[in-house]
């Protein structure tokens, strides 16, 4: 097939932004995406109402335990009758864990991957999280810092567009926001309890990927405003939310170098032993299962954490007997998430003459502090929280009822609710990891993944003390009926922030890539989505894969336009 400048493999979060990054660059790109095209205008349902829509959205349960039970236990919030067309089918898309493991495995199979769902929690990560693997010894050291990364946030956040608020807190680096979404009088009040009770802890705006103030760049793609509708995971027909889909493959495409294929299965990427380099990608069409084959100078993959681990350990030659460029036998290993489980809610009378105005997209964040402004935990590492507030007679949307009587009583006074989230840093583990199934194999005869992944004893006492100290917030400002179950603790994959399984270091015999997302062993070929990462942290990682594949593509398209790649 015709020859590119590169090759990116995959559309999503990463591959999107590699795509934009290389386009504008001026090279020939080809985005090989392994499922259907994504055309807002047409496959986008937001804008039919709920009493149009089947079952008023609702996905019947049968349906859900047939063909969605993975994706609806772990995304289920996100799940609905205009959504479930970006979830894969879990009947189609089967894998394996093995022994006591478990994994929860989201996956959508589209143009713009997981970028057209995900919940657009979009922070920075600071300077001690590319610096405690070195001090406390779990993991490699990263082998780059803050510093290294801090300007390519900034370029990436231009043009992603970011509500937020700068709060200088240096665990949280501030960013280029666009103006916040209003607090709501509970979480003001939390907010003001926790400054005065609790030095060191601070409750802020969510620091989200939706437009409040639309730059001329944003606005040229067709960008509009966020309409506080609180339906982003459906698409968003006004491109309010940023997706791959809304943003990063239209700024390629108006590049005029961009070439995207859909329904293409990547089998295996071919090495030329001669050259020392990646020559081809090797791709299996979804719908006829043919095979094609193509050649660039550069090939960025960015099939997803476990996508990219498979094709690695599917690309097997007389030079890589165990998966391209794993001769350190990292490819697969390291496998991390984030850890949940303390959910706490309580409830507050204080405001119960109040209601609210609109869906706002997002809520309240409460950077980590552990081992940060408090010492002397009984944990490595730390967690933050993610949070929102409601009015009690709104939480339940879906009670019985009809009529004028039903319709009134959402306007009656009633004590508002605050629901906090942990979301805790997984220590790496060279244990935890996905790897090919001996024996069984997909419809187009590639072998599934097989995990194996748990959480550790670390991950279960953050959740813990996550869960006290959430008690001891809530009480504090005057919180009542709170509910912290205790003893729960998601399983690996159920946030949807897997990472680390091609991570970077500074050691080829311990990591797979360099600093800057390039394989230690094959010049030429990049790994920029959550591969990478050497360490899981506890902040959403999104906002970090994308800074690194804008720095990586840069570095790349200087290389190979010196000749030196």
């Amino acid at each position: 097939m015709s020859n590119f400048d590169a090759i990116v493999i995959g559309s999503g979060m990463s591959g999107g932004y590699a795509a934009k990054e290389l386009t504008e660059r001026g090279l020939k790109v080809l985005v090989l995406e392994r499922g259907k095209n994504v055309v807002p205008a047409e496959d986008y349902n937001d804008t039919v109402p709920i009493w149009e829509r089947p079952n008023l959205g609702r996905i019947p349960q049968d349906e859900l335990e047939e063909h969605y039970a993975v994706q609806n236990k772990a995304a289920g919030w996100a799940m609905n009758w205009a959504s479930k067309q970006f979830f894969v089918k879990d009947s189609e898309h089967p894998y394996e864990e093995a022994d006591d493991s478990k994994f929860q495995w989201v996956r959508g199979y589209h143009s713009g991957g997981r970028s057209v769902l995900w919940s657009r929690v979009a922070l920075r990560l600071g300077p001690q999280d590319f610096e405690e693997n070195k001090k406390d010894g779990h993991g490699v050291d990263w082998p780059v810092r803050y510093k290294d990364i801090a300007p390519w946030y900034d370029k990436v956040e231009k043009f992603v567009g970011i509500a937020g608020q700068n709060e200088g807190l240096p665990q949280l680096p501030d960013g280029v926001f666009q103006p916040p979404f209003a607090l709501t009088d509970t979480e003001k009040h939390l907010r003001e309890s926790v400054k005065a009770n609790f030095p060191g802890r601070t409750v802020i705006h969510t620091r989200t990927a939706n437009l409040t103030q639309p730059t001329e760049e944003q606005m040229s793609l067709g960008r509009a405003p966020c309409q506080a509708r609180n339906q982003c995971h459906e698409g968003c027909s006004f491109k309010a939310y940023f997706s791959s889909v809304n943003a990063t493959l239209p700024a390629a495409q108006r590049t005029g170098n961009l070439t995207l294929i859909n329904n293409a299965i990547v089998h295996s990427i071919e090495y030329n032993a001669a050259k020392k380099r990646v020559s081809a990608v090797h791709v299996i069409d979804k719908i006829t299962k043919n095979t094609s084959r193509y050649t660039a100078k550069l090939i960025f993959l960015n099939a997803s954490t476990v996508g990219s681990a498979m094709i690695l350990l599917q690309s097997k030659s007389e030079s890589f007997p165990s998966g391209l460029a794993n001769r350190s036998d990292q490819v697969g290993r390291n496998l991390m998430d984030h850890v949940t489980g303390a959910g706490i809610t309580g409830r507050l009378n204080k405001f119960a003459h109040l209601t609210s105005y609109g869906r706002r997209p997002c809520g309240i964040y409460i950077p980590r502090y552990g081992n940060i402004t408090e010492d002397g935990k009984p944990y490595i590492r730390g967690f933050g929280y993610q949070g929102w507030s409601s009015p009690v007679n709104t939480l339940n949307k879906r009670r019985p009822g009809i009529g004028r009587e039903f319709k009134e009583s959402y306007k009656h006074p009633a004590p508002w609710e605050i629901n906090l989230y942990a979301f805790g840093e997984v220590l790496p583990n060279p244990d935890n990891r996905v790897e090919l199934h001996p024996t069984k194999k997909d419809k187009w005869g590639l072998p599934v993944a097989q995990f194996h992944t748990t959480m550790g004893e670390n991950e279960r006492i953050i959740i813990e003390e996550a869960r006290k100290d959430a008690i001891a917030m809530l009480e504090e400002a005057g919180f009542t009926d709170i509910k912290a179950p205790k003893g729960h603790i998601t399983a690996m994959g159920n946030r949807v922030h897997e990472m680390g399984t091609a991570r970077m270091g500074r050691d080829r015999n311990t990591s797979v890539l360099n600093g800057w997302c390039q394989a230690h062993d094959v010049p030429n070929l990049f790994i920029t989505d959550g591969s990478f990462m050497a360490s899981s942290a506890c902040q959403n990682p999104s906002l970090t894969y994308m800074a690194f594949t804008a720095r990586a593509a840069n570095y790349a398209a200087d290389k190979l336009q010196a000749g030196a790649l």
